[in-house]
């Protein structure tokens, strides 16, 4: 053997002295280098005067146990073993010592390595077993009858509840009358005082169907929205108007204007958004049907609107045509009226579930969630031939303890005379069950109970894909 070299594969730990030299096959290895094979070996320093005093001679021994000789595996110094571990023994108990340990013994003893250590800020984190483990949190476990809504319909539903008959708001950016300021700059003091008890009228009296914002900044703008009444075309349908009070009222009438959507679905509501009522002084009239600037309130206008033009037979509203009610032709052309009514009704639903007005989008919503499940109940009785306008039972259960009688409420307009001759159209048919399809998707985005519906859509669905 050379002088200094070490060759054959061997590993030789010298005694009295940290030195350990390892010599790989096929390759060399001069005592006092490192090699960088082996990532995790200690380079211990040494007199180098020990190698010029023993150089050129070989190192003699007859048995190479006596100066520890084993396999290069057994005797490596590494982070993770202690150097009881080069012990010559054949025993590999110790080394898999770690292998037995659990995930969670394992990491702390990983761990402790480290405590003694400065490590950089952050480095805990990018290092799994470094960092704090935060403790499991179980869930409640929900009930299995539960059918949880999720957090929008939640928040509709709260907020449509908390939404008040009639209060005040900053402004009416969208109002109709906004650039006509009818008051003046500075409004006079029994104006103000007339004004002001409209409000509070509207504040005690006002129906749990007609709605009032009134504006702050603006004392003479009103926003109104009605329910359309039970047993009519335009039941649970929302119809809004924009008020203002001119700067002679009491004296005049208010002024209105309805939000028409560009559909003219009654003779007293135009598309330009007139309004033609007596009490408005937008139609003839006599006695009491005229304004009186003693008596006639803002709250008498709104019942007006929704008892006298949202009405059970609008057609007859039309000058000339109230000559020909009660009778077969007259009724004929009313039933017939209330058709086309209705599904100007339910293009008006949606035009109001996508463009609310301002301040009333949280009615909207609220109000077609809850009455959803009803307005669609309604469209699919009246595509079987119950005649459009006649009140349908809220409670289901109703309709399905009794499939074969009519839904029409008892206390409903009886069926017109055979005389009259009349049936439902296929065109109002096909027209209504497109328009069914477009309301039962928005209704069902705002929460309403629509499962049935989408239930009976299915299997339709299945049924035609079948055949």
């Amino acid at each position: 053997m050379d002088s200094g070299l070490l060759n054959g594969g061997t590993s030789w730990k010298l005694p009295g002295c940290q030195l350990e030299a390892s010599t790989y096959s096929g390759s060399e290895l001069s005592i006092g280098q490192s090699s960088s094979k082996q990532k995790n070996k200690e380079v211990v320093d040494y007199d180098m005067e020990w190698q010029e005093k023993d150089s050129g001679k070989a190192m003699e021994t007859s048995d190479p146990e006596d100066y520890g000789m084993m396999d290069e595996d057994d005797c490596m110094y590494d982070d993770y073993y202690d150097d009881g571990d080069c012990d010559g023994n054949d025993d590999d108990d110790d080394d898999l010592e770690y292998d037995v340990m659990d995930s969670v013994a394992y990491d702390q003893f990983l761990a402790a390595k480290f405590d003694s250590m400065d490590l950089p800020p952050g480095v805990e984190v990018t290092v799994p077993w470094l960092a704090p483990k935060e403790p499991e949190q179980t869930q409640p476990e929900m009930p299995i009858s539960y059918r949880p809504k999720n957090e929008i319909e939640h928040v509709i539903e709260r907020k449509f509840r908390a939404f008040k008959q009639f209060d005040t708001v900053p402004e009416f950016p969208d109002h109709h009358f906004l650039s006509k300021n009818c008051a003046g700059k500075k409004p006079s003091k029994d104006w103000v005082k007339r004004v002001q008890q409209d409000w509070k009228l509207l504040e005690k009296d006002l129906p749990d169907t007609i709605m009032v914002r009134a504006c702050e900044d603006r004392i003479d703008l009103l926003r109104a929205a009605i329910v359309g009444p039970d047993g009519t075309p335009y039941h649970n349908g929302l119809f809004f108007f924009d008020i203002q009070f001119p700067s002679d009222y009491p004296h005049n009438p208010p002024k209105a204007h309805y939000h028409s959507g560009g559909l003219r679905l009654n003779p007293n509501l135009y598309q330009c958004g007139k309004v033609c009522l007596s009490l408005l002084n937008t139609w003839s009239g006599s006695g009491c049907e005229k304004w009186n600037s003693k008596t006639s309130t803002m709250l008498q206008v709104l019942v007006s609107i929704q008892a006298l033009v949202l009405n059970e037979k609008p057609y007859f509203n039309e000058p000339g045509y109230a000559s020909s009610a009660n009778t077969p032709t007259g009724e004929r052309n009313s039933l017939m009226y209330n058709e086309n009514t209705f599904l100007l009704s339910c293009k008006t639903m949606l035009y109001s579930l996508r463009n609310p007005p301002k301040h009333f989008e949280d009615y909207v919503a609220g109000h077609f969630q809850e009455h959803g499940g009803i307005i669609l109940r309604a469209c699919k009785a009246y595509m079987e031939g119950v005649i459009v306008g006649s009140k349908i039972p809220d409670d289901e259960e109703e309709k399905e303890e009794n499939p074969q009688e009519v839904v029409e409420d008892p206390k409903s307009k009886p069926p017109p005379p055979a005389s009259y001759s009349f049936r439902t159209s296929d065109n109002f048919k096909a027209t209504l069950a497109k328009l069914y399809e477009d309301l039962l998707m928005e209704f069902t985005v705002k929460g309403a109970d629509t499962d049935k519906f989408l239930a009976e859509k299915r299997k339709d669905r299945q049924a035609a894909s079948s055949t």
